[in-house]
């Protein structure tokens, strides 16, 4: 193993501090010569410069790594987007100024933090509500909006899969999975969605090895793939996923235990150019997508999220949310940094 994997905390911890001082300072550099710019240009000699829209954003390291991306960064200083490190160990008023705060932080001293400064700072865009995105991290409230829309046209129906909640005592599972009428297959997630690993179970035995807290969620064949709705603000983007495959009856019966898999939908090989059966690969309707989009972000009070979506297998339209995340990896959505900074400047632009 190389010296990168043998960092303390500490040092890990004072690189992180540099990295966020020298984007400060940055930052303030570009703010204080387009302030120059205003002070020493006059009407009829040089053109306007361009709005500087400050972006503070406070992220784990991880996120930064995926989101803030060379070509994104560089396509929003062209678009006049400056972002801009929160040091998150300052009072977050006596930082900025800021147009937008970008957050993707847990703990509830955060949320506080946050909060605070919305009540505080009415002019902010806070993206977005730290109320609205505890609401996703939870999974048994995720889908209650989706089940609730209860979305049907005449491009499609869109629905949740039939799901329990297993708080405690892994031996109750079975009786309880018999009482609310759920078939096997049933897949386990944890009831925190800050985890994306799950588990399939085959029989009512295994049940009992589950470890609660964790959703149960009807499994319902899909032809192995989904389709990941990307959602920022308006704008809307679908990607094809491989997921897990289907189960048939006779597999059902000759199969039992519980299978763990890692973050299926992020499997390396995206699903958009495999040689897939048309049934199976036609993407949703846009106008039935458009539609759930602007009825979910008006519910959740959210307008960074995705949704994971899959066909039920020998249906042309009946389709089931199954996950919803907040902030997701848009590092791995097409043409992501047009998509985003256009997005970040329509909101500076509403003021």
């Amino acid at each position: 193993m190389g010296g990168e994997a043998y960092k303390t905390a500490d040092g890990v911890a004072k690189e992180e501090e540099v990295e966020v001082e020298e984007e400060r300072r940055s930052g303030e550099e570009m703010v204080a010569v387009v302030d120059g710019q205003k002070k020493n240009s006059t009407v009829g000699q040089l053109p306007q410069p361009m709005k500087i829209v400050v972006v503070g954003y406070a992220l784990t390291s991880k996120k930064i790594k995926s989101f803030l991306q060379p070509k994104l960064e560089g396509i929003a200083r062209n678009k006049g987007i400056l972002f801009v490190a929160i040091d998150q160990t300052k009072p977050l008023s006596d930082q900025g100024p800021f147009d937008i705060v970008l957050h993707k932080l847990s703990g509830k001293e955060w949320q506080h933090v946050l909060e605070d400064y919305r009540q505080t700072h009415p002019d902010v865009t806070v993206l977005d509500p730290p109320d609205a995105i505890q609401h996703v991290y939870n999974r048994q409230s995720m889908l209650e909006d989706v089940a609730d829309l209860n979305l049907s046209d005449a491009y499609g129906k869109v629905g949740v899969p039939r799901q329990l909640v297993i708080k405690k005592d892994p031996s109750s599972i079975p009786d309880a999975v018999n009482s609310a009428g759920l078939r096997l297959p049933l897949v386990a997630k944890p009831l925190v969605a800050k985890s994306h690993e799950l588990s399939l179970a085959y029989d009512q035995y295994s049940l009992k090895k589950l470890e609660p807290p964790l959703v149960l969620q009807e499994f319902i064949n899909h032809g192995g793939v989904l389709f990941k709705v990307y959602i920022v603000g308006e704008a809307i983007k679908v990607v094809r996923r491989f997921s897990l495959p289907d189960v048939s009856k006779p597999e059902l019966l000759k199969n039992a235990g519980v299978f763990r898999f890692p973050r299926v939908s992020c499997a390396a090989a995206t699903a958009d150019e495999a040689d897939l059966d048309p049934s199976v690969a036609e993407l949703p309707p846009r106008p039935l997508l458009e539609k759930l989009a602007r009825e979910l972000r008006r519910r959740l009070g959210l307008r960074l999220f995705n949704l994971d979506i899959i066909r039920e297998h020998g249906s042309a339209d009946k389709y089931y949310v199954i996950d919803i995340n907040y902030f997701p990896g848009y590092g791995k959505m097409p043409e992501y940094e047009h998509i985003f900074t256009d997005f970040l400047l329509s909101l500076a632009g509403s003021k």
